[in-house]
């Protein structure tokens, strides 16, 4: 007599068996290994989540790149803010220039609380510098403002 015995949904042997004398011998008929849904599915995983590393570097590479530019302004916007604050005799005006590398650079400088310096003999000027650049279609600035006290001429 011989009988299957099925386990789990798949044929997992087969017992074989004499009357009177019990004698089991188990054939195995399924292979192990990964079927092809498997397979399929972890491949998909796998792209899925290289795909999801790679986008993060990407973007990592993107925020280094525009953080080495707004480095870049803001030393040449602290260069020129040190040459306009080195500049003792301070005139209200605007100037702007453009570098060889693409960077336009605005200065603007005005003088503030003239009703609380106007007994004194300084004056409050308000240095502002702001550093223009284009990266692709956007334009970006950076901006950075102080004060000085310069004796008033007379």
């Amino acid at each position: 007599m011989r009988q299957m015995i099925r386990s789990k949904g798949r044929a997992s042997g087969i017992i074989l068996s004499t009357p009177g004398v019990r004698r089991f011998r188990i054939v195995h008929s399924s292979a192990k290994g990964f079927t092809l849904l498997e397979v399929l599915v972890a491949i998909a995983l796998l792209g899925i989540a290289i795909t999801v590393v790679l986008q993060l570097f990407s973007a990592d590479l993107k925020a280094i790149a525009a953080s080495e530019e707004y480095v870049s302004a803001a030393a040449r916007a602290e260069a020129k803010m040190r040459e306009v604050q080195d500049n003792d005799t301070l005139a209200e005006g605007a100037t702007s220039e453009i570098t060889n590398d693409g960077y336009r650079l605005d200065v603007s400088i005005a003088s503030t609380l003239r009703e609380r310096t106007d007994t004194l003999q300084v004056m409050l000027m308000d240095i502002l510098v702001t550093v223009h650049w284009t990266k692709g279609a956007k334009e970006r600035s950076l901006s950075l403002r102080t004060m000085k006290l310069v004796n008033k001429q007379i």
